[in-house]
């Protein structure tokens, strides 16, 4: 590839803001609503995926039936439930505001991409602050969320970049595949369980003094 880092892609929960771990209080509260503990099997399998398909592996878990009138009610409760966990100030990830920062400075194209529904997003976006992202897509906002290529292959088009020629950042194997089957170079930077390698994917362990440069030979690497 010879053409210029085009555009950075970022994910949100476990990979700007450390907010996994108020989703984690979320959603086994929600088990013990439904009428279990939630295996940390369970747990893991949930990292990373839209709310409708963590559902569904919480109920499987369980081993209740997934009836669409018991679906919605799960949801709604899921739903107020991180609200609340997520209408405070919400942790950042190492190194995460001043790599955005850079990315910023430098003048690339960024976007949010993440699983996460509008309207919980918009809370973390308080957090974030809105500047920092020409666009953002949510899991609520495509056909199908991670790890599927529609929320990666929708912020390129709404930036008017090549996926080709963008750098997605992530730190959940769902992500992760997400973004590389969109055509993206991707960062990954685990953050509660472990990715496993694969094409496409640099692994760093934070993004701590994360440069422009970094980013470059990255998608050059891919």
């Amino acid at each position: 590839m010879t053409a210029r880092l085009a555009a950075v892609l970022w994910d949100m929960d476990g990979t700007l803001l450390d907010s996994e771990k108020l989703w984690d209080i979320g959603v086994r509260e929600l088990s013990v609503h439904l009428g279990g503990e939630m295996t940390d099997e369970t747990r893991h399998a949930l990292i990373g995926s839209a709310i409708p398909t963590s559902l569904q592996i919480i109920f499987q878990g369980l081993g209740l039936d997934p009836s669409p009138s018991r679906m919605a009610e799960a949801e709604t409760w899921l739903n107020r439930r991180v609200t609340e966990l997520m209408s405070g100030p919400i942790p950042w990830r190492p190194g995460a505001r001043d790599a955005l920062a850079a990315v910023r400075a430098a003048g690339l194209r960024t976007a949010l991409v993440t699983n996460t529904q509008r309207t919980i997003t918009e809370l973390c976006l308080d957090t974030l602050g809105r500047a920092y992202f020409d666009v953002s897509v949510c899991g609520d906002e495509v056909a199908h969320g991670k790890p599927a290529p529609d929320p990666y292959l929708s912020a390129a088009e709404l930036l008017g970049v090549a996926p080709e020629r963008c750098v997605a950042i992530e730190d959940s194997p769902t992500g992760s595949a997400s973004a590389a089957a969109a055509g993206c170079a991707v960062l990954v930077i685990p953050c509660e369980i472990p990715v496993p390698a694969q094409p496409r994917y640099t692994f760093r362990d934070s993004l701590i003094d994360l440069s422009v440069a970094d980013l470059e030979a990255i998608r050059r690497a891919a």
